[in-house]
Formats: C-alpha cells, structure tokens, sequence
C-alpha cells in the first residue's frame, strides 16, 4: 500500500510508525518531551499495546526508554546519511543488553520479539519487535530523521528512490534550501 499524496509526509507501514513515533516521543527542535513520566511512557506503550494500561513504571525505566529512543535516533541519522556520535549508540547497545527477549512464533507462523519480565520490559521488546518487522519488510532504511541540524524528527521515507532527507519539504527542507541560496548570493 502506498501513500496518498497528501498523506507523503505522515504515512508509514504500522511497525515503522510505531519506531517513528517512539522515536519522535521528543521533539529536538522545541525541547518537548513527551515520555516526561512514568505514567506518559506507561499511557505511551498502552496506546499501542505494547503493556497494560495499569502497569508500573519507574524513573529510571524512563531514563532508559530515553536512552533507548536517543540510540534509534541516532541510527536513524545514519540512514539518512549523516554519521552518528558513538554515545548514543553505545548506550543504544547497553540498554538492550538489560532487556530480556524472548523470540516465539505467533499463530500464523511468524516469528516475534517478546519481553520476558516487567511491563517495562514487554513494551520495549514490542518497540524493538517493530524494528525487526521493519527490518524483514524491508522499510527499516526508510526511517530516517531530518537532515536539518536543529530538526531531527524522524519520518518514513516513501518516495520512490529512498533519497527523501526531510520530515516535510515545505518546512525544514525549503529552509535547508533557502539557506544555501542566501548563503551563496554574493553582498
């Protein structure tokens, strides 16, 4: 299924907009944080049902979502093109070191990722499940983030030749461009 025109900018498969959307918890460019709470990530994975609506959640689970989201990010950047600081990833790497998964098959014979302990635990493994979906569809390289500095918000890439660099052309791509046209004019 591709996308309608007027839908370029927001539409994704549904395991790549829950990456989307997990990545875009935070919005670099106004400083917003969304998983701000135990309650915000609890209601986050609840809405997509990645945990139960009456689940616990600690502050340092949030901190590590966090960690954890700031790390897809960062390989989100790369899919774009641009390199990625190694923290990001580093700590990408250690959080999923802390989560116990477990791969069942569901009953149409696909195989899946499942969290084996705590609420927190079974949400994250439905976050890096939508990864692996993505991956095996072959939409993981179209999730990028935007290629403005100050943006950074992730999006789908469905044109056509993958080459797409910004989370909305009229907004930061025309920006991006109108930029280096006012940079090249000479005085």
């Amino acid at each position: 299924m591709q996308p309608a025109e007027n839908d370029f900018d927001t539409w994704a498969p549904p395991a790549a907009t829950v990456v989307r959307d997990f990545v875009n918890s935070y919005e670099p460019q106004e400083a917003a944080e969304f998983l701000d709470s135990a309650t915000a990530l609890r209601d986050w994975f609840a809405a997509r049902g990645l945990a139960p609506a009456g689940a616990r959640l600690t502050a340092d689970e949030v901190r590590a979502a966090r960690r954890v989201r700031e790390g897809l990010r960062a390989v989100l950047l790369t899919h774009a093109g641009h390199d990625a600081g190694p923290v990001a990833r580093q700590e990408l790497d250690a959080e999923l070191a802390r989560i116990p998964l477990r791969a069942a098959f569901d009953a149409d014979g696909g195989i899946r990722l499942e969290g084996s302990g705590t609420a927190f635990e079974r949400g994250m493994a439905g976050v890096l499940d939508a990864v692996r979906r993505c991956e095996a569809a072959g939409d993981w390289e179209r999730l990028k983030v935007c290629a403005r500095d100050t943006c950074r918000w992730a999006f789908y890439d469905a044109s056509r030749n993958h080459a797409r660099r910004w989370c909305s052309m009229s907004g930061c791509g025309n920006y991006v461009k109108m930029r280096r046209r006012a940079a090249t004019r000479t005085p």
